[in-house]
């Protein structure tokens, strides 16, 4: 039996898996708010209360994928003020394996077992057999990770290439640095592609109230800005989300030139699967292909988006499954 975790800054997923290879079958998951937990082990508490294995199959392993960097068995959370510790996991729950590794490189363990029904193409592209791929992931937070092919199988690798620094490329975009620079000294991409940084544009676009009424300090403002702009209540808000779909973009192609992935670029995430109407209309891959003197490459890079929510649960589970 295995235990699988997906540690979010707005959720966290736990799941119980058989141990079935490729793809571990799930039999039980469960989703729950993050920040209502003081830490991972109290949500085990709460999974387990709920769906405790039998003690003829017991839990033998444990994977657990975290928004922050992992270094040795140890995470800080980016978003969630949470420490997490593999072996405080083991000890307490009588786990043999616990394994803890980037959000972002277990939803990149999912990538060669997700189905075709799993995901939408934006860009057929032609993938090269021996060639790389990435994951690029907006969500509360921005994640990336890559996907090195080596002797024809994908090694999935953290990245904390989200918070990296953000780079404008057009007039409006150097305004929203301006304003992001001013307020919180240095911008990295995260500040402007996820959820809080579509916020954040749309106070650079609003001199004055917003007509959709939004306030962009509130929680569920990134969706309610989106949705203004898909339904034309707003000219701000349309401004502002199409100046987020560019920088998305922008960073997806960022990414697959430093990745050189000529096997695919796969964007997860919460927010893709949600917005695939402004995905789709051409924004979005126009400013992933606007590399001179590279457009060719990026052209024919095939870009798909992970429509499963449960992507990084599942790849979670077959890190644990192959550890």
């Amino acid at each position: 039996m295995i235990l699988a975790g997906d540690i979010g800054g707005t959720k966290t997923l736990l799941g119980l898996f058989d141990r079935t290879k490729p793809r571990p079958a799930p039999i039980s998951i469960d989703s729950y708010p993050t920040l209502d937990f003081p830490g991972l082990p109290s949500i085990i508490d709460a999974f387990l209360a709920r769906h405790r294995p039998s003690d003829a199959d017991p839990i033998a392993r444990a994977c657990f994928g975290v928004a922050g960097p992992v270094v040795g068995d140890r995470a800080e959370l980016t978003n969630v003020p949470w420490r997490v510790d593999a072996r405080d996991a083991a000890r307490a729950f009588s786990i043999a394996t616990v394994s803890l590794i980037n959000d972002l490189q277990a939803m990149a363990c999912a990538v060669p077992v997700l189905q075709g029904s799993e995901v939408e193409v934006l860009q057929h592209g032609a993938a090269v057999a021996t060639g790389n791929a990435a994951l690029i992931a907006a969500g509360t937070g921005l994640g990336e990770a890559l996907l090195h092919n080596v002797g024809g199988r994908f090694i999935p690798s953290p990245s904390e290439g989200g918070h990296a620094d953000f780079s404008a490329r057009t007039d409006r975009e150097i305004a929203v640095l301006r304003d992001l620079t001013r307020r919180y000294g240095r911008v990295d991409v995260e500040r402007v592609v996820s959820g809080h940084g579509l916020s954040n544009i749309h106070r650079v676009t609003h001199a004055g109230p917003c007509a959709a009424g939004i306030n962009p300090d509130d929680v569920d403002s990134p969706a309610e800005i989106s949705n203004a702009a898909l339904d034309h209540r707003c000219d701000s808000c349309v401004e502002a989300f199409d100046l987020f779909i560019e920088a998305y973009g922008a960073e997806a192609g960022n990414l697959a030139l430093r990745s050189v992935s000529t096997g695919g670029l796969f964007i997860g995430g919460g927010i893709a699967p949600k917005i695939l109407p402004a995905l789709t209309d051409g924004r979005f891959l126009r400013a992933f292909r606007a590399k001179a003197p590279l457009e060719p490459l990026l052209t024919a890079m095939p870009v798909r988006v992970i429509l499963n929510p449960e992507a990084g649960l599942i790849g979670a589970a077959v890190y644990a499954a192959a550890a």
